[in-house]
Formats: C-alpha cells, sequence, structure tokens
C-alpha cells in the first residue's frame, strides 16, 4: 500500500542498496509530508537502519535515488539532523556534554566562525529541553546510557533542523526517558518539523507514530498509521514472526491508539 501525497518532504524513488551484493533494500518507493512524527518498523535484518544511512549518504546505493525538500541532501544538509544509535557512537572522546551539543551548531557558524552566546544559547536551551542541563560540565563518558541518549537528542534539538533522522532513539533508555523523549519529538512535529523515527516496539508505535512505513528488506506499506497498520501488513512484513500479533490484533480491534491531531 503506499501514500501518495503533494510535495512531499522526503521523496525516495527505486531504492536499493546492498550488501556484499546481497540486496538489504530493494526498489523502495516512499515519501514522508512535512510535520509528521514517522515511525520505520520492521523485523531485525528488515534495512531499517540502512535506509537512514542510505538517506544520510552514510551508506552507498546501487540504484535510485533519494530528495530531501526536492533537493539533493548536500544542498540542504544543514536542515537535515541525524541521530545515530547510541551503540554507534565512541563514547570515550573527551568532550563536555555542553561541547556535544554545540556540535550542533557547527552547520549554522560556516567556516573559521566561533560560536557566538547566541549559539551557546540555543545549546544550553536544547539541554533544559531534554533535563540534562544540570550535567552540562560533565563528561559525555560519565553519563549512563539514557543521559547519553538525552545529550544527543539535544545537540540535534540545538542544530534546529527542519527534518530529523533518528535511528531507535529509544533503545536501552528508562521509560521515563522514553516519554520525555517522544513528548519533545511530537513538539517538534506539532511546530512543522519532520521526525523520522527507526523503531521496534509495535506496542508503542501506534501511539507515538501518525505516519508509519513498514519494511522489510521491500516496503511493504507506508502512510497515515490509521491506515496501514493493520493485521494484514503487520503479517506480510514480520512473516509469521511476530509473536505480539494477538496483542496488536487488540489494539486495532479496540481502536485504542489516537492519531495526533491534524495541524
Amino acid at each position: 500500500m503506499s501514500a501518495e501525497i503533494e510535495n512531499p518532504v522526503l521523496e525516495i524513488h527505486d531504492l536499493t542498496v546492498t550488501y556484499s551484493k546481497k540486496p538489504v533494500l530493494w526498489d523502495v518507493d516512499m515519501t514522508i509530508p512535512k510535520g509528521s512524527l514517522a515511525g520505520i518498523i520492521g523485523p531485525n535484518g528488515a534495512g531499517k537502519s540502512t535506509l537512514i544511512k542510505s538517506i544520510m549518504g552514510l551508506v552507498p546505493i546501487a540504484s535510485g535515488y533519494i530528495k530531501i525538500f526536492d533537493k539533493d541532501l548536500k544542498e540542504v544538509r544543514k536542515n537535515v539532523s541525524y541521530v545515530p544509535q547510541r551503540g554507534s557512537v565512541d563514547w570515550d572522546f573527551p568532550a563536555s556534554v555542553v561541547d556535544v551539543v554545540m556540535m550542533g551548531r557547527y552547520g549554522h557558524l560556516g567556516f573559521f566562525n566561533y560560536p557566538k552566546k547566541a549559539d551557546k544559547e540555543v545549546a544550553l536551551d536544547a539541554l533544559r529541553k531534554v533535563g540534562m542541563d544540570a550535567y552540562k560540565n560533565r563528561q559525555i563518558s560519565e553519563l549512563s546510557g539514557g543521559q547519553q541518549q538525552r545529550v544527543f537528542l539535544a545537540r540535534a534539538i540545538a542544530q534546529q533542523a527542519d527534518i530529523y533522522f533518528m535511528d531507535e532513539p529509544f533503545a536501552g533508555v528508562d521509560a521515563a526517558t522514553e516519554r520525555a523523549i517522544i513528548s519533545l519529538l511530537k513538539e517538534l512535529a506539532d511546530k512543522g518539523k519532520t521526525i523520522v523515527v527507526v523503531h521496534h516496539d509495535l506496542q508503542t508505535a501506534p501511539n507515538y507514530f501518525d505516519w508509519m512505513v513498514l519494511l522489510n528488506t521491500r516496503l511493504v506499506a507506508h502512510g497515515p498509521t490509521q491506515e496501514v497498520f493493520n493485521d494484514e501488513n503487520l503479517k506480510e512484513t514480520y512473516g509469521g514472526k511476530l509473536t505480539l500479533l494477538s496483542e496488536i490484533s487488540k489494539l486495532l480491534e479496540n481502536k485504542r491508539f489516537p492519531a495526533r491531531e491534524a495541524k
């Protein structure tokens, strides 16, 4: 199932990505509208992280094209933010929390320009939003996993981008941190920002996202959550490995997941 939208923020056409000649993503066609909080879901090895990395130009693509705001990434890079998986980052590098968040401002500075007082204020405000301002002078390596994830989110917020790509931002964080993060993401979306999140928890997905991408090497479906998050698409995505299917069915049956208010 596909969703046709006018003037999409993200447009992917015929995308194929291979590792050692084996397809990881195959002929993916999809769009995402402005202001959506979109979840990419699918089983392990489905290509979810690869999709995000290909959008960010971090892995080569075999065929197809990707447009952001109808342009190539290099033309809009400062308007695009990327939060990688926490496990892919070397947390031993010597940097304070506020220094890491300030990295989000570099795209606004240009060559040889030093951060200004206003940039520092943006960084500190981002730390306040994620509840980490009291830790601003701590070394990033001294923080817990959930705290590190909050700092990475603050860095993304400090960038003041228009579209955010996040690879499993809830992995390894406690319930309070997860609630804080999703609340912030919804707030950003309500302001017209677009957020695309790789996510693995089917039980929370319909409450978190108003747009859904169901992926298993090929695109199974994409569109408004109420339309595509259903038994048929989930079975096709997970191929019989869906142990939570009965619980998800109950959710669907009871329609207990509200769509976010239209903007």
